[in-house]
């Protein structure tokens, strides 16, 4: 098929490279512009530009696909299909109807569950069990179109939002390949989405990155990975602020007030939550490294019944 690409991050890099290894033509790829990022806040190219630009891949990077000029361009390229994973941009119900077949997007969840900007994140802070990818027809809604094809896989209890969007951004890259030879082969219906059940995944907030005690550990800990590694659940403790990387759930029930130091273990800080306790294994002092909790301490000096503060 001739392909128009729209992507931005390694996610959508990962299915551009399989599609284009599975003998499809890439005419085109779309990315957004570049943008500072990194501790200098340099103009940093995103993860589908470089691979564009090592393939030797057309590039285009509009900061909107409302130009009319643009609209010619692509309607240029007689592409049979247009491919979208996490774009960025939102495409214009004028530019759906460019390709010949439309356009298709990879969604990382199983719609119409998580709708939205932030898919992976909102499964894991659910406590979903399993997630998967989505290859839908696009239409003028927010991933309300018809499903093409649908995969699943099994969240892990040790799954960052990090580690998932690896598993999903494979899992997707094989799926479009599956689903663009299925609809040659005239093999794919398309099947409506039940609206009923639709939830939706709004983005992240960094209101929500302070860690709330009161709330039960299993719920931090769900937190604690699906803010990992953007932009990092954080706490402060006798006048440290500090990130909390990697935790895991002490069942045992304890007397001391939320937020407080239960113990100090060989496997990290002991903290007592709304419910249970959470131990706190890899955290980070800001402006620092990321450390096990037994290097922190040799930096830092914390005690049990110390009380870290407790967002609102």
């Amino acid at each position: 098929m001739r392909i128009i690409f729209a992507g931005t991050p390694p996610f959508a890099a990962a299915a551009l490279e399989a599609l284009a290894d599975a003998g499809h033509e890439i005419a085109l790829v779309l990315t957004q512009p570049d943008r500072p990022a990194g501790r200098g806040m340099k103009n940093a190219s995103s993860a589908v530009k470089l691979l564009a630009q090592k393939r030797g891949f057309g590039l285009l990077q509009p900061p909107s696909l409302r130009q009319p000029e643009l609209h010619m361009q692509l309607e240029a390229v007689r592409a049979d299909i247009m491919v979208v994973a996490a774009y960025g941009l939102i495409l214009p119900f004028s530019v759906l109807n460019i390709p010949k077949l439309g356009c298709v997007n990879i969604h990382a969840s199983l719609l119409p569950r998580w709708r939205g900007a932030a898919p992976i994140e909102r499964a894991i802070l659910a406590g979903d069990r399993e997630t998967g990818i989505t290859i839908m027809q696009m239409d003028r809604g927010l991933d309300t179109g018809p499903i093409l094809l649908v995969r699943s896989i099994t969240i892990a209890k040790d799954d960052t939002a990090g580690t998932l969007h690896e598993k999903l951004g494979q899992l997707g890259a094989a799926c479009i390949v599956e689903a663009l030879a299925l609809l040659q082969q005239g093999k794919i219906i398309a099947t409506p989405q039940n609206d009923l059940a639709a939830t939706y995944a709004s983005k992240l907030e960094k209101t929500e990155a302070e860690i709330d005690w009161r709330m039960d550990a299993e719920n931090i800990d769900r937190a604690v990975r699906a803010f990992n590694p953007r932009p990092g659940m954080h706490s402060t403790v006798n006048g440290i602020s500090m990130k909390v990387w990697q935790t895991s759930v002490d069942i045992a029930e304890t007397d001391e007030k939320p937020g407080e130091i239960v113990a100090i273990r060989p496997d990290g800080i002991v903290v007592a939550c709304g419910k249970h306790a959470l131990i706190l294994k890899i955290v980070q002092k800001s402006g620092g490294k990321k450390l096990r909790s037994a290097e922190f301490l040799l930096g830092h000096s914390l005690h049990p019944h110390d009380r870290f503060e407790s967002g609102e």
